[in-house]
């Protein structure tokens, strides 16, 4: 045998590798690029999806602290964002990255492959739409949590010098909005049965009013919310609890919601979804971590009255579908601030969060709402302050969120006034109204109100990005320039 491999080497490496999937071979089929879109899909499932596992642009923000046990993730969690101690090599920071990228790269495989696939053209269209939809998604993370972020558009990775790394604006000009507007073009406008869940044009209008407000184009973000208003097909849920509950899934108030089922899930191949597990009530019920908790300040800025503050957490002692939440016993009840002697927080766990059961991976079926009319109604009420001055309209949009948290009662949170306070009271709806949500960070940077984070730690010129991976840096042998702050 060994004498005859020099006689036949050179005809063995002329052979085309046989049965090995490429880039190349695969999206070859009508079958093959739904498994390729549904690939794409897959990413927002993986538990280091959801902001490297945890929700730490909650953490980060005043809203909320790192819950769970005092010493239970204490070092990779409690002292990186609770205290802004985060750095080059903190691990959720840079499995977020990671996981980003790889969305990218699978909807840029869509995006290059399956428009050469011979099929329907209306159904081609679409599946490169959804890949868009969802590579405008990650990039928008990317931009808004990395800053300045390598510009990969193509499955031909560019070389070291060729590399881009571009601001997030350029981010949002040259890729976000594109894709975005060439998603609301050629996705269809719902959905039924087992493809409940994919990207509609009104989830891309939804996605691009989220992404031109934080860049600041108004007008692009009041076109786009207020598309989706006018369109008829949304409307707020009755109940507040509603939104989050299971009996709400694909509701009149989801506009883009992640699918999951309850089974315990570590590699998101699974359909589970961690991103409720990592929240879920800690101790008994023995519902998931316990991370994520409300902050005094939080619990404080709700008006008397507003029903939003017992339906968006869980309190211990609270009887919720049947089950008493006793809590975690490592966990004490209240925490003091040693310095003021104030109270730091409560054992409160996130209720939007909740899924019916008494275990551990019923909580992984929770369906994360994405996108909310609510957030809708409030981004659009923004983008008119800002952009057409219709004061008017845009406290009608806000009145809409406020007349659901009164809850039928007369004489509480009352409708606000269209006068020259209204941004600020379209800000504060903000916080109370989408609450543990992961919104509360961004918007304190995109609206340059920062300082309240100043006490926690947070630095200005510094903490409104996340840093790039060091091993990213190290392997473009410095052509990646670390966010400022960071070196």
């Amino acid at each position: 045998m060994l004498m005859a491999i020099p006689a036949c080497k050179k005809d063995m490496l002329d052979v085309a590798p046989q049965g090995i999937i490429t880039d190349d071979n695969f999206f070859s089929t009508p079958e093959n690029a739904l498994l390729g879109v549904n690939g794409v899909y897959n990413v927002l499932r993986l538990n280091t999806f959801n902001e490297g596992l945890f929700p730490i642009l909650d953490i980060m923000s005043d809203d909320s602290r790192k819950g769970s046990n005092p010493d239970d993730a204490k070092a990779n969690i409690g002292d990186p964002y609770d205290e802004f101690q985060v750095n080059a090599v903190t691990t959720n920071s840079q499995t977020w990255y990671n996981t980003l990228y790889v969305g990218v790269r699978r909807a840029n495989a869509v995006i290059e492959r399956v428009p050469s696939i011979a099929m329907d053209t209306i159904l081609r269209n679409r599946y490169v739409a959804e890949a868009r939809f969802l590579r405008a998604l990650f990039y928008l993370d990317l931009a808004r949590g990395f800053g300045n972020v390598p510009f990969i558009t193509s499955l031909t990775l560019p070389s070291i010098d060729q590399l881009r790394q571009d601001s997030g604006k350029q981010v949002y000009d040259q890729i976000v909005r594109p894709d975005l507007e060439f998603a609301l073009k050629n996705l269809p406008a719902g959905y039924a049965g087992a493809d409940l869940g994919r990207a509609t044009q009104w989830a891309a209008h939804g996605l691009l009013a989220r992404a031109a407000l934080y860049y600041k184009d108004y007008p692009t973000a009041e076109t786009a919310a207020r598309a989706v208003i006018n369109s008829g097909v949304f409307s707020l849920e009755p109940d507040y609890e509603r939104a989050f509950s299971v009996a709400g899934q694909y509701g009149p108030e989801s506009v883009f919601e992640i699918g999951a089922i309850g089974q315990e899930d570590n590699n998101g191949d699974q359909g589970g979804n961690q991103y409720g597990n990592a929240q879920g009530v800690r101790g008994s019920p023995n519902r998931g971590w316990g991370f994520n908790r409300p902050s005094i300040g939080l619990l404080r800025a709700f008006e008397p009255g507003d029903s939003r503050k017992q339906k968006a957490f869980i309190y211990v002692g609270e009887v919720i579908d049947g089950i008493t939440i006793a809590g975690d016993g490592a966990t004490a009840d209240f925490t003091l601030d040693t310095k003021t002697g104030d109270t730091l927080e409560y054992e409160i766990y996130n209720q939007k969060v909740w899924t019916p059961g008494i275990n551990v991976p019923t909580q992984w079926g929770h369906h994360r709402r994405m996108i909310r009319y609510a957030d809708i109604l409030l981004m659009a009420a923004e983008a008119v302050v800002q952009n057409s001055a219709d004061l008017g309209l845009a406290a009608s949009y806000v009145n809409r969120v406020r007349e659901r948290a009164r809850n039928g009662v007369a004489g509480v949170v009352p409708d606000v006034p269209a006068d020259g306070n209204l941004i600020n009271a379209i800000y504060n709806e903000r916080r109370l109204e989408l609450c543990l949500e992961s919104s509360r960070f961004y918007d304190l940077v995109r609206t340059g109100r920062t300082s309240v984070m100043e006490p926690l730690g947070f630095k200005k010129g510094k903490h409104e990005f996340q840093p790039l991976p060091q091993s990213e840096i190290d392997i473009t042998a410095g052509k990646l320039i670390q966010n400022p702050g960071y070196n």
